[in-house]
This record gives structure tokens, sequence and C-alpha cells, in this order.
């Protein structure tokens, strides 16, 4: 394979070209896949017109950082104490807890409502803020990775909690 033809092949959907992909272990390539997946559903809001629309789409957006924020704050977090710097671990809580308070105004209103797609918007960079702290490089992740915890098996249980929650937490549909 050429370098092109495998610098091509690792690209992202969002266009980024990522070195490291292959090598994560399961549990960072879980987290990693959840902040593409909703960076992407912050990207897609931002062109959406229909009320209905963005009040769809933000109530997956919604869902799914409730269901990342709780399986890192259950599993990940605390498992990495000692392995990731306290102090890090400590701001990741604080901003979680700042997401959340956002996620429920946000919830509280309705799109057309005055603040409802600046809210969104901030929620957005306030996540990709979050993301960045995570996987750059000394970040959160990096540090997980040297550290001494099995994060192949610490993924299983995320992808586990992660389905648990979502069948816990997600709008039950009528019949």
């Amino acid at each position: 394979m050429t370098a092109s033809a495998k610098s091509t092949a690792t690209k992202t959907r969002s266009g980024r070209s990522r070195r490291t992909g292959r090598r994560d272990p399961l549990a960072v390539s879980l987290l990693k896949k959840d902040h593409r997946e909703v960076e992407g559903w912050f990207d897609e809001y931002e062109q959406l017109e229909a009320d209905d629309e963005k009040l769809a789409l933000f109530n997956r957006i919604a869902l799914a950082l409730k269901v990342h924020t709780r399986i890192e704050e259950e599993i990940f977090y605390p498992e990495e104490r000692g392995d990731v710097e306290e102090d890090m671990l400590d701001e990741a809580y604080v901003e979680h807890d700042g997401a959340k308070r956002l996620i429920a105004e946000i919830e509280a209103m309705r799109p057309g409502e005055e603040y409802y797609d600046a809210k969104v918007k901030v929620l957005g960079e306030y996540i990709k803020h979050h993301v960045k702290e995570e996987e750059q490089p000394g970040g959160i992740f990096a540090q997980a990775k040297k550290g001494d915890e099995d994060l192949d098996a610490m993924g299983e249980r995320l992808k586990a909690r992660k389905q648990q929650l979502m069948a816990e937490l997600a709008p039950k549909k009528l019949s």
C-alpha cells in the first residue's frame, strides 16, 4: 500500500487522519468514537432550520452525552485514578457537571425560544474543549494508555454499560 493510500485509508469521516487510531486500546477507541459522533451532530445541528429537526437532533446529542459522561464517570475515570493526573480527572468531572447543567437548561426549553440555539452552540464548544483535553498529547487518554489498567478489558465494560444505559435512558417508543 502506498503512503498516500494508507493515509487515505486511515482518515475518519470528519476528514481528519489519525495515526494512532488503530493502535488505541478498546476503551480509548470507544470513547473517541463517541466524541466523533457527537461532534458530527453538533456540526449537523448548525445547518438545521426546522424546529422539529433541531429538537430531534438535540435529543440525540443529549442522550449520547448523558450516556458518555456516565460511563466515563462510573468506569473510566475511577479506574484511571493513579494512572492519570488527579487535576485532569478533577477538571473532567467539573466539565461534565457543567455540560449536564447546560443540557438540563436546554431540555427545559424549546427550539425557537430565545437563546436555545446559542445554548446548543455553547454546549458544542464546551464539549469540543473537553474532548481536546482528553485526546491531546499528554491528556487523559495518553496518560491512561501509559498506565497499568487493561484498557481492552475496560472497553468491554464500557461497551456493556453503554448498551445498558442506552436502553434505560432512551425515550420509549409508543407502540
